[in-house]
């Protein structure tokens, strides 16, 4: 029995996701992502000749997982989309709120870790836009802590 959640709960949290694509053979890949909720949409970095972007420009149907675990506090929240998904040309504006979720205030970016691996710049650099066709939301957190889920709050 499923029980939802507000997906904004997730979504708003810089969490791993993991992009579900296939090959041109139809076997299933999938690759750790960074994310950002913005505009009714999922964006996530890739890059022109990046897998995931090529797998995409192939077949546009993707998956992605987002899950919210802390085994200490017996939280465990699964979101998923589905969806058919673009590729664009990198945004840098949105890449740097991307960017700021995960690292903090750009002043504290390493800059090693900006030049060589973000190339905000980089002109072969994409965006994977998936606005979701469906949205699944399934809070199991009391697997922990009993038949009350531990994201709810106990009454006074």
């Amino acid at each position: 029995m499923p029980h939802p959640f507000d997906a904004s709960d997730v979504l708003d949290l810089p969490l791993m996701a993991f992009l579900g694509t296939t090959e041109a053979d139809g076997a299933p890949r999938t690759a750790p992502v960074w994310y950002l909720w913005e505009d009714g949409a999922l964006w996530m970095p890739g890059s022109a000749g990046g897998s995931s972007v090529l797998r995409i420009g192939r077949d546009p149907r993707v998956s992605v997982e987002i899950v919210d675990y802390d085994n200490a506090g017996g939280i465990l929240k699964h979101l998923g989309l589905r969806g058919r998904a673009s590729v664009g040309p990198m945004q840098a504006d949105r890449f740097r709120r991307l960017l700021a979720r995960y690292l903090g205030p750009e002043d504290d970016w390493n800059p090693w870790f900006i030049g060589e691996i973000a190339r905000i710049d980089d002109p072969d650099g994409r965006l994977i836009r998936l606005e979701p066709d469906s949205l699944f939301t399934n809070n199991v957190s009391y697997f922990r802590t009993g038949p009350v889920l531990a994201t709810h709050t106990s009454p006074a």
